[in-house]
């Protein structure tokens, strides 16, 4: 099989091209991610009309790109695998049109992928990992914990009532006047920091409820920096480092629930394990309180490469693959409608953000 993906959710604009051989293991052709952090670094985020119109500029390269870089050319390619949602609407709408139009005119099918999906089937490309699993997604958007029994079968066990991480960081390093993105420059400003200056909370923890709550750390963060105004390089290292800690501390004890959950529900699996995904999974902090959790509970320790835990198209390209051989590519995608909320378990009772639109993912 030879699948073209394409990512165009948030603010990467990729294409890739993914194989999978009888007998072998998969190969990533290629993967051509075009960041616009400079476009959105002035604004302190992602602004949604630039975003679309962006990919609108890019997409034909980049498409062209991939296929290219994988030698494979587009008579070749099985399929077009493309992010139909969730994610902003503009840039979801580039990419899907761009992908529904390619399958028409090469008469090739097209499969409408979900971005939560690409990253909870990541690591069966990366590391070969048999069902079932327990995917931590934590990114810009989303903050979830999911059960993922096989390929269309995942259960989300718990998911954040508020904030995700990634905003959360971001919105962090905005009132400290650290540059975009936040999570890199929070992570690198903690590294100098005394991370037990400031007592922050620790959002849920020992909470019977399962899930995530960043707002109110984040409402402590800017009651601190505005208690001790103006603020001093130390200062802002202090918070950062404190922050993180936090963090850490609250994830920590959420997926440790998580965990024994696991081992309750599937007694007796050989070789459970834990995957990480999304942008935050490459703090150093959060992965070193998480590879501890694991090894006392038991569990591998799974966290992909940085440029497939990031948006990237190899991710949808491999979704689509693992459509295709399950059977479940669809028969009505050129007739699919981007959704900018799309959860990735329709079964769970949305927390918050239900409406019209439908369930927040």
């Amino acid at each position: 099989m030879r699948v073209l993906g394409i990512e165009t959710s948030c603010d990467e604009t990729a294409a890739s091209v993914v194989a999978l051989d009888s007998g072998s293991a998969p190969e990533i052709l290629s993967n051509i991610v075009l960041s616009q952090i400079e476009e959105h670094a002035a604004f302190g985020g992602v602004v949604p009309e630039i975003a679309a119109r962006a990919h609108v500029e890019a997409l034909d390269g980049i498409v062209e790109a991939a296929l290219a870089d994988s030698a494979v050319s587009l008579d070749e390619v099985d399929a077009i695998a493309a992010t139909a949602g969730p994610g902003l609407v503009g840039g979801l709408i580039v990419g899907l049109m761009t992908a529904k139009a390619i399958a028409a005119a090469a008469n090739k099918p097209l499969i409408a992928i979900n971005h939560l999906e690409g990253h909870a089937l990541t690591a069966r490309l990366t590391d070969g990992l048999e069902f079932p699993y327990l995917v931590l997604l934590v990114s810009g958007g989303h903050t979830q914990i999911v059960a993922v029994r096989g390929v269309g079968d995942y259960q989300r066990w718990a998911t954040t009532i508020d904030d995700a991480l990634g905003e959360a960081f971001d919105k962090t390093a905005k009132m400290l006047g650290l540059p975009y993105p936040g999570g890199p420059n929070v992570e690198k400003t903690a590294a100098t920091g005394d991370a037990s200056r400031f007592a922050f909370p620790r959002p849920m923890k020992g909470s019977a409820q399962p899930d995530f709550s960043f707002s109110g750390l984040k409402t402590a963060v800017r009651q601190a920096a505005t208690a001790i105004a103006p603020l001093s390089d130390q200062d802002v290292a202090d918070i950062c480092a404190s922050f993180q800690a936090a963090v850490a501390d609250a994830l920590g004890d959420r997926v440790a629930r998580a965990l024994a959950r696991f081992g309750q529900e599937f007694p007796g699996l050989q070789n459970p394990a834990l995957v990480v995904a999304g942008g935050v999974a490459a703090n150093r902090t959060i992965k070193a309180t998480l590879e501890t959790l694991c090894s006392e509970a038991g569990f591998a320790f799974v966290a992909p490469p940085q440029k497939l835990c990031t948006d990237n198209a190899a991710m949808i390209a491999w979704a689509g693959i693992e459509r295709l051989r399950a059977g479940m590519a669809g028969d009505n995608a050129a007739d699919f409608v981007p959704r900018s909320r799309w959860p990735l378990d329709s079964i769970s009772t949305p927390l918050v953000g239900s409406g019209r639109r439908g369930a927040k993912a």
